[in-house]
């Protein structure tokens, strides 16, 4: 997905049952027996946002847990030989080592608020599956994570932490064994246990209110570095650089400076020259 589509489509805020849409760009696509977990999901997060309780542990354990605010750092050198002020926003120094965490925390706590007692995910290089073992750890939950044969294979090293964390780790040796097989696989275990699971989907993908709820997990990540920006500069940058995946590092950025139309906002996906 390109960043373009990140700037129209993450900002909404309609319930799911007032308006069967998202945004300009498509709607709630699932199988019939997963609308009912996803409407649960949606009032149970709509519901959240306005809690002072939930918006406090969440804060809470943002700052002494997972290790926010993370610094905005100036790469002086780099920045004289490249000829302009360059400042990389920090989020592998979270706990864990990436961004993945800040929705991991919310969405387990989600979990909690709705009785849930078990967490299944999905992850392809394998820092959605740690940061998601890691949420479920600390909140005491049992956690399953469905992962491609072949990214087992190249990722070894994130199983392990994985299974040191007390997470079961599937791995799914259908299709090309990878992170599409392995989404398709916590959706069945899904729909075999609603009541009982939360999946904790790692990208802003899939039906509402997955995209809405992860950027807004994520968007501290742009609010952070707005105000760090700021305070460092007395101004807002020229651009703002993300790398585009699953796309929730980067709207995670954009959200800051959506209301700033001088910012540019430029997305990195990566090209390949593969089949």
């Amino acid at each position: 997905m390109r960043a373009g589509l990140f700037l129209h489509a993450f900002d909404m805020r309609a319930p799911m049952k007032a308006k069967d849409t998202f945004g300009n760009y498509g709607g709630c696509f699932a199988a019939e027996t997963l609308i009912a977990p996803l409407q649960e999901l949606e009032a149970a997060w709509l519901d959240a946002r306005q809690d002072p309780e939930f918006q406090a542990e969440l804060d809470h354990l943002l700052t002494n847990y997972v290790g926010r605010p993370t610094p905005l750092y100036h790469c002086r050198r780099l920045s004289e030989e490249i000829g302009l002020d360059l400042w990389l926003k920090r989020e592998d120094l979270l706990h864990t080592g990436a961004h993945k965490i800040n929705n991991t925390i919310g969405q387990a706590l989600l979990a909690r608020r709705m009785g849930k007692n078990q967490i299944i995910a999905e992850t392809g290089a394998g820092q959605h599956g740690v940061a998601t073992a890691t949420a479920a750890a600390l909140l005491g939950m049992e956690c399953v994570v469905y992962m491609g044969e072949v990214d087992a294979k190249r990722q070894r090293p994130n199983v392990e932490r994985m299974q040191l964390l007390g997470a079961r780790v599937e791995l799914v040796h259908s299709g090309q064994r990878t992170l599409k097989d392995a989404v398709n696989e916590a959706l069945r275990s899904w729909v075999n246990a609603p009541t009982t699971c939360h999946y904790i989907l790692g990208s802003v993908l899939g039906p509402h209110p997955f995209p809405s709820m992860i950027a807004d997990f994520h968007q501290v990540i742009g609010q952070e570095a707005r105000q760090q920006i700021l305070d460092h500069t007395n101004r807002l940058p020229d651009i703002a650089v993300a790398c585009v995946g699953g796309g929730s590092n980067a709207i995670g950025l954009f959200r800051g400076f959506l209301e700033d139309p001088a910012v540019r906002l430029v997305g990195v996906e990566a090209g390949g020259t593969g089949p």
